[in-house]
């Protein structure tokens, strides 16, 4: 795919990535047509930004352009099973994801991430461990910027640190990088995947390319589906508790030997020490030292709504973790809080509850506090296990939450939902619970 070049391309979604595949396109001399449903303020933005290159914008458009285009450009937010890539498949039209494209152009060395969760806060660490390390290197694809827009720097990093998705993945093709990580396979995006099954076959896909020169990290209990999945013939390396590498102690380890000594760091904690040692496995096998990904971890800021402590009030701990929006993410909060918490949780389920969260909720939870869409679901499954309230909004949660909270106790917000019911996204749910918490000072 690196040498091919277009003459008539549509971009499917006028997003952050579809508007850095129209204009690299575009400067590459090809005819471009960019289509988004949607008609609002922010589509309206990137077609005047758009148009100012001759590309034809199409907002607020339900049906495709009756003509040949040789090339199609897939945003994230476009399902697989979306009529338009039907129909672009029976035009004979060459699909990829915009993440696929941006690689083509590069002349940078890549690293890909992909996983359920914990994928920003890896791809951030390892982008400021190859810098440590004496490269230039950019965050790119789902977190930072769109690898299009890498491509088209005058300038271009050492590496690419690529996070990948599973809708990205569903349409790739040709991509492969030096080294690929799968940090975790939990459920996710069960309303958008028809089943766990292919949620996994899309995460697969990141190997399928991968030559002997490359390496596959993946934790070692997915290690045979990953294979059998992917058909890949990289190198494959596991990390985890019965893996090659693994983190014990605060420290990272590989056949008992010390790599990476990692206490006091963010890192040092049963549920990012996973990922940390993922992180390790990736540089060494890469041949760079994990001394710089150590230097990394002690100057490491976390990314906001992950953990994100806002406010003690009268000895009551307020953690916002909005960008949590899986049950397995829950999970994972719940045990770095350590004792018990006041849950705050609801939103737009993407799963069912399963057994796994119900036992953590018994064991961890003092309360929970439902609000959204999905308030009556979780009541109905978690209310026999724990203490549950039925709140409509965040702001009435957090109030309630507040109200039963004792000192010494944490108030998590860690929905476990997607927050499009309430919010315009995650980001701005957790700006709403910080507001909210600084509205109880003095109270």
């Amino acid at each position: 795919m690196s040498g091919f070049k277009c003459q008539n391309a549509i971009v499917l979604g006028l997003g952050t990535s579809g508007r850095a595949a129209a204009l690299l396109l575009a400067r590459e001399g090809a005819r471009v047509t960019a289509i988004d449903g949607s008609d609002n303020e922010k589509v309206r933005a990137v077609r005047d930004v758009l148009r100012t290159e001759s590309i034809e914008v199409l907002c607020g458009e339900k049906n495709l352009p009756d003509e040949k285009f040789d090339l199609a450009v897939v945003s994230p937010g476009i399902p697989i099973e979306h009529r338009w890539l039907a129909e672009l498949k029976e035009r004979g039209t060459e699909i990829l994801p915009e993440f696929e494209l941006g690689w083509s152009r590069l002349r940078s060395r890549a690293i890909a991430v992909t996983g359920t969760n914990g994928k920003s806060t890896v791809v951030k660490w390892l982008a400021e461990s190859f810098r440590e390390a004496g490269f230039t290197a950019e965050p790119c694809g789902n977190y930072g910027k769109p690898v299009c827009e890498i491509a088209m720097a005058p300038v271009q990093p050492d590496w690419a640190v690529i996070e990948v998705s599973s809708f990205q993945l569903e349409v790739a093709k040709d991509f492969r990088a030096d080294a690929c990580v799968l940090l975790n396979l939990l459920p996710n995006h069960l309303d958008r995947h028809p089943s766990f099954e292919a949620y996994a076959a899309a995460k697969a896909r990141l190997f399928e390319n991968c030559r002997e020169s490359d390496f596959c990290i993946v934790p070692a209990g997915d290690l045979t589906q990953m294979k059998k999945l992917s058909g890949g013939i990289g190198t494959w390396k596991t990390f985890g508790p019965t893996g090659e590498f693994v983190f014990r102690n605060g420290a990272v380890l590989q056949s008992g030997r010390n790599l990476a000594e990692l206490r006091g760091t963010y890192f040092d904690n049963d549920v990012l020490g996973v990922n940390a040692s993922a992180v390790i496995a990736a540089f060494t096998s890469l041949g760079i030292g994990a001394g710089y990904a150590v230097t990394a971890a002690k100057k490491f800021i976390p990314l906001p709504h992950r953990m994100e402590t806002v406010a003690e009030i009268h000895g009551v701990k307020f953690i916002n973790d909005s960008k949590a929006t899986t049950l397995s993410a829950v999970v994972a909060a719940l045990k770095m809080c350590g004792g018990k918490a006041r849950l705050i949780a609801g939103g737009i389920l993407k799963e069912r509850p399963g057994p796994d969260i119900k036992e953590m909720l018994a064991q961890r939870t003092a309360g929970v506090y439902v609000i959204g869409i999905a308030s009556e679901d979780l009541f109905q499954a978690w209310a026999d296990i724990c203490p549950c309230q039925r709140c409509e909004t965040l702001d009435w949660a957090v109030k309630a939450a507040f109200g039963d909270a004792q000192a010494g106790d944490v108030i998590l917000l860690s929905p476990g939902c997607a927050s499009f019911d309430q919010f315009t996204g995650y980001q701005q749910r957790g700006e709403v619970f910080r507001k909210l918490v600084k509205s109880l000072v003095g109270n």
